[in-house]
């Protein structure tokens, strides 16, 4: 799958866990496994084989998964390596979560599943490293060669559209959106940052971060995410997760504005205007304007698309349900925006259907 090797960390105290996850991992020869009993030992092989992904258990001797990643955390070498938490606890999920790990999987673990959450997350990084790449390649080539830049700003531009779209899909392929979805996501956002005077740089900045939204999802189990019928109260906990999960995947470097704006609409395009949303029950204009405007844009694009258990609504039920959401869930100007400029955004809905 990948045409590099990539190297694996599994830090677990349980022999049978490292023998079972190194063993499942045989047929995939691109994939090198190391492993650690504990965070000591975790550290004494990071530095000589610093990894691209770890799978790391949270109750350990001498040093826990939590003091682990504390460390990997607050270092600047190894704070970008994804994180795959294992543990049978949700508290210690959770607190894992928020010190900076990545993914998670409950204990005991289904080993198809991690295979697939493995492959996943370091899709996503190197997703990232190529970002990364790019947008450093443009900064030297600003230095060096102003005319000759304008091209290839354009070009890699386009190109990191492109892969923030497929890095937009690496979740969706799970639930039941699909590319046009973060396509007329991202038209949809450029529109409202016009509408309401952004500057072009913002607007530039939302039509690139907008299809990133819900990447978190890539966190949620089928069970969850695939669950035709109402979800549980634990269930529902555990989707709310997707939105910090996300806005620990696009954690960056802040030189990258892509992935820093996109952090900010994964963690808050789920809050609302009057403080009931989540992960933080932010309030108002405390919730950022560009999660303010994707709040919109993804609520009105899941209304008039079907699902699984339910087909789409029409263009003017989706319309009402936005408008009786006014001061409720969305910021009361940019409903009066969106329903003033309808036809606007349904060119782009017509334009884009899946």
């Amino acid at each position: 799958m990948f045409e590099e090797i990539s190297k694996v960390l599994v830090v677990d105290d349980e022999i049978i866990n490292l023998e079972l996850i190194s063993a499942s991992f045989y047929d995939t020869p691109n994939i090198i496994i190391y492993t650690a009993k504990d965070g000591l030992e975790a550290l004494e092989v990071i530095e000589k084989q610093t990894p691209d992904l770890i799978v790391l258990d949270i109750i350990m001797p001498r040093m826990d998964g939590i003091q682990l990643i504390d460390i990997l955390k607050s270092d600047f070498s190894t704070s970008q390596i994804p994180i795959i938490v294992l543990s049978a606890n949700e508290r210690e999920r959770k607190n894992a979560l928020k010190k900076g790990a990545n993914d998670f999987l409950s204990k005991p673990f289904d080993i198809e599943e991690l295979k697939i959450r493995v492959m996943n997350n370091l899709k996503v990084k190197k997703y990232n490293d190529l970002i990364r790449d790019i947008n450093e390649i443009l900064q030297k080539e600003v230095e060096n060669k102003t005319k000759q830049l304008r091209q290839a700003y354009e070009l890699a531009k386009e190109a990191e559209y492109e892969m923030v779209v497929k890095l937009g899909m690496v979740s969706e392929f799970r639930d039941e959106e699909t590319g046009q979805h973060a396509k007329r996501i991202s038209l949809y956002a450029k529109l409202f940052a016009q509408l309401i005077g952004l500057s072009e740089e913002e607007q530039s900045l939302l039509y690139y971060a907008a299809p990133l939204h819900d990447v978190g999802k890539i966190g949620i189990p089928d069970s969850i995410l695939k669950k035709i019928g109402p979800l549980t109260p634990e269930e529902f906990e555990i989707i709310k997760l997707h939105t910090i999960i996300g806005g620990k995947i696009l954690d960056s470097d802040p030189r990258f504005t892509t992935l820093v704006v996109g952090k900010i609409i994964a963690e808050q395009h789920h809050e609302k205007w009057d403080g009931s949303g989540y992960p933080k029950g932010l309030k108002g204009e405390d919730i950022h304007i560009f999660g303010r405007i994707v709040a919109v844009c993804d609520v009105f694009d899941a209304l008039t698309s079907p699902r699984v258990y339910r087909p789409a609504f029409s263009v003017d039920e989706a319309i009402e349900i936005v408008k009786s959401g006014r001061k409720i869930h969305f910021d009361p100007l940019l409903v009066d925006i969106f329903v003033n400029n309808i036809e606007e955004f349904l060119k782009i809905r017509n334009s884009l259907r899946d």
